[in-house]
């Protein structure tokens, strides 16, 4: 039985327009106009979502969410408004909503918090995707906007970007947002099984094929059939395989090992790799007719380097996940970390910085997670530097570690404004350090700078 959404707002296009939209995403809308048909209706029935409008003509939408809140604690409420204020969205989220959005909003924006919040069998690994995901830099935005359209279509996506940057969060997240939400995610990692296991896993075989198959199995695709199916790594693909696999996308039908029929498959299919397939293509190792085949929709994830603004938002997002995760007590970042952080380039990308804060956290006692919590590699390479150059033994009588890191930086930070004429931002990007973390250090140290540039 699909969902059952109940909108309320006075504005009758506004009402209609969700009605067709919501309602050709499959689910069931009521609307009503007024506080009063509102809470009639909600009354008798039940829903699964409310969208409800703010401001009604005979009352507020907010006493109406705890009214009903009251009774049936578990309904759903996405607040809408347009004259959003922090107070109205604080008491909206206090009160219970579950989303608050200003009026004029995107639809698609809206199908998609619609899909989380009515997709139980998706939501957490849409919340994971779009919290690791979620950025304010320039360089994510272009992603996150693409999001809900790549996600409507049903065409073939490639995703690239380097190892760790979260591709497979992104697939989760478009495939959950999807009209395939509600059927299966199946994720292959093409390089981790050899050739002869491999064809078997994605499209089956009958029995006797090979020595084991002692019963006919579907295929990856097969099961994946009215949802999507994840081809991570698709570079490592043998060269046979891609054979079938572009057979499969152009024929939508798969041939099981050893058998002498084709199985009719509704799969969509999002690659990714960290490899350079036009490279691959140019030495034989992958066929440039499956690449056209793959690479219908394009989505890039950029490195985390390339994403300062965003480390502080994931890294305390990493922090609350931790704590969760390990039954700790609330942690929290001191202010000095995050410059820290954002100085490192993050080599592994997201998933190293998820790492590294697990690693504070679950070696840190105290609530407060310090420079001292994280490892040594996050100091932005300084201590390499440090043990490679002279006269930085360390001294029989020790030494105070944070100076002499402090000492180092400076005097790194005034040869990169030399060799940059004393710009700001391209001393920073020869240390491969955010503009922000490096006016932190100029500030912090003392570092003589004569340039404000950002």
């Amino acid at each position: 039985m699909s969902a059952r959404i109940l909108v309320v707002d006075d504005e009758a296009s506004l009402r209609e327009l969700l009605r067709i939209v919501l309602e050709r995403e499959g689910y069931q809308v009521i609307d009503a106009a007024t506080y009063r048909e509102a809470a009639q209706l909600l009354g008798q029935e039940e829903f699964d979502l409310v969208i409800c409008d703010i401001v009604l003509p005979d009352g507020n939408g907010l006493d109406l969410l705890r009214a009903h809140h009251a009774v049936r604690p578990n309904t759903n409420f996405a607040m809408i408004t347009a004259h959003a204020t922090p107070a109205h969205l604080l008491t909206s989220l206090r009160e219970g909503a579950v989303e608050y959005l200003s009026k004029p909003f995107d639809v698609d924006q809206l199908k998609v918090i619609v899909a989380k919040r009515l997709l139980p069998s998706t939501a957490a690994a849409t919340a994971r995707g779009l919290t690791d995901l979620v950025g304010a830099s320039r360089a994510m935005r272009p992603v996150l906007e693409r999001i809900p359209h790549v996600a409507r279509s049903d065409a073939t996506v490639l995703i690239t970007g380097e190892s760790g940057t979260g591709k497979e969060l992104l697939a989760r997240a478009i495939h959950a947002a999807s009209p395939r939400g509600t059927r299966l995610f199946v994720p292959v990692n093409c390089g981790a099984l050899p050739e002869g296991l491999l064809e078997s896993e994605l499209f089956g075989h009958v029995r006797g094929s090979f020595t084991g198959a002692v019963r006919d199995k579907r295929g990856l695709f097969e099961e994946a059939s009215g949802g999507t199916i994840f081809l991570d790594e698709i570079g490592e693909l043998p060269v046979a395989l891609q054979v079938k696999l572009l057979r499969a996308l152009q024929d939508k039908q798969v041939r099981p090992v050893g058998g002498n029929r084709e199985v009719t498959i509704d799969t969509r299919v999002i690659a990714a790799t960290n490899s350079d397939l036009r490279a691959l293509i140019e030495q034989g190792r992958f066929r440039e007719d499956l690449f056209f085949r793959v690479n219908v929709l394009h989505l890039h994830l950029p490195p985390l380097r390339e994403r300062g603004e965003d480390v502080p938002i994931l890294a305390r997002a990493f922090v609350e996940r931790a704590c969760k995760r390990l039954g700790l007590a609330e942690k929290e970042l001191n202010r000095d970390v995050l410059p820290v952080l954002e100085s490192y380039s993050w080599p592994g990308n997201v998933r190293e910085l998820e790492n590294v804060i697990e690693q504070a956290v679950a070696m840190e006692a105290s609530k407060l997670i310090t420079v001292s919590s994280l490892p040594p590699t996050v100091f932005g390479g300084l201590e390499e530097h440090a043990q490679r150059s002279p006269g930085t033994l360390l001294p029989s009588e020790g030494l105070d570690l944070e100076a002499h890191l402090d000492a180092v930086r400076r005097e790194l930070m005034r040869q990169a404004l030399d060799r940059s004429s004393g710009v700001q931002k391209n001393a920073a990007r020869l240390l491969r350090m955010s503009y922000r973390a490096f006016r932190y250090y100029a500030t912090k140290l003392r570092v003589k700078t004569e340039d404000s540039s950002c």
